[in-house]
C-alpha cells in the first residue's frame, strides 16, 4: 500500500473511533426512545410475515380470477416475500453462530 492509501486507512479509523466515543450509551440509547436490538428484530420478523401473508393472499385472488390481478404482481409478491424470508433466515443464523460462539469462550 502507498502512503497516500496508509494516510487514508488511519484517517479514516480516527474518524471512526471519535465517532464511537460520541456515540450514546446503551441506557441512554433506550431513554432517547430508539429502539433496542429486539424490538427491531420483532418488527422485521413482523415485515416478514407482512410481506408472506400479502402474497399469498394476492395468490389466491389470482387463483380465484380477480382481473384486478396481474400474473406479474404475483410473481413480484413472492419474489419479494421470499427473498425477505431468505434474508431473515440469514439473519437467524449469524445470530445461532454467534450465540455459540459466546457460549463456547471461556470464563
Amino acid at each position: 500500500m502507498s502512503d497516500i492509501d496508509i494516510n487514508r486507512v488511519l484517517a479514516d479509523m480516527r474518524a471512526l473511533a471519535a465517532q464511537a466515543k460520541q456515540q450514546p450509551s446503551i441506557d441512554n440509547a433506550q431513554e432517547a426512545g430508539r429502539p433496542d436490538f429486539g424490538q427491531l428484530l420483532k418488527e422485521s420478523i413482523d415485515q416478514v410475515n407482512a410481506a408472506q401473508s400479502a402474497a399469498g393472499a394476492m395468490t389466491k385472488r389470482f387463483e380465484s380470477g380477480d382481473p384486478d390481478v396481474d400474473l406479474t404482481e404475483v410473481m413480484l409478491a413472492l419474489q419479494k416475500a421470499d427473498i425477505s424470508f431468505k434474508a431473515m433466515t440469514e439473519v437467524r443464523n449469524k445470530l445461532v453462530d454467534a450465540y455459540r460462539e459466546i457460549m463456547n469462550m471461556p470464563i
